[in-house]
């Protein structure tokens, strides 16, 4: 496996726990930073932190795309595999749309439904289609400080690290 295949598997693990959890995702991040075990690399904690920085437009192209499918209907894994893709397919032109797609085809092969790796091929699939790999980001949201991995803003006050609900 490549350093980037863990490290997608790495940010993919802080996303789901969170997720799972209902726990802000820089909580999680920042709790497995410190506990290094297994260490969690920077391309993984980029990736974390693009889906953070860009959470609202990734949930808006991926809700877009999911024919029949709400975001909350989708299992978790598949989501958060969606979400580390559509981040690299729109803000990570370095790594060309056919390994995005692939990677994350994979990573459902091994951690989800057996209908899973066909969901996540043809929605990726169709944004490539429609050109979304080579688009930018033409709504300008402000960058979520921390969002909880339910995909509401983390409340204000002393727990807004933790992203619960008050």
């Amino acid at each position: 496996m490549s350093a980037r295949s863990k490290a997608r598997k790495r940010a993919l693990d802080i996303l789901f726990e969170a997720d799972v959890r209902g726990v802000g995702v820089l909580e999680i991040l920042t709790a497995r930073r410190a506990q290094a075990d297994p260490p969690v690399s920077e391309y993984a904690e980029g990736l974390v932190r693009g889906v953070v920085e860009h959470w609202r437009e990734i949930n808006d192209w991926i809700g877009r795309h999911a024919e029949g499918w709400t975001m909350e209907r989708m299992p978790p894994v598949d989501r958060n595999i969606l979400r580390i893709a559509v981040l690299e397919l729109l803000w990570r032109p370095d790594v060309p749309p056919r390994v995005v797609i692939d990677e994350a085809v994979e990573l459902a092969k091994n951690l989800s439904t057996d209908r899973s790796p066909s969901f996540v091929n043809g929605l990726l699939g169709s944004l490539v289609d429609v050109g979304a790999a080579s688009a930018t980001a033409e709504a300008a949201v402000p960058a979520v400080e921390e969002v909880s991995a339910a995909g509401r803003p983390a409340p204000p006050g002393p727990d807004a690290g933790s992203g619960r609900e008050s």
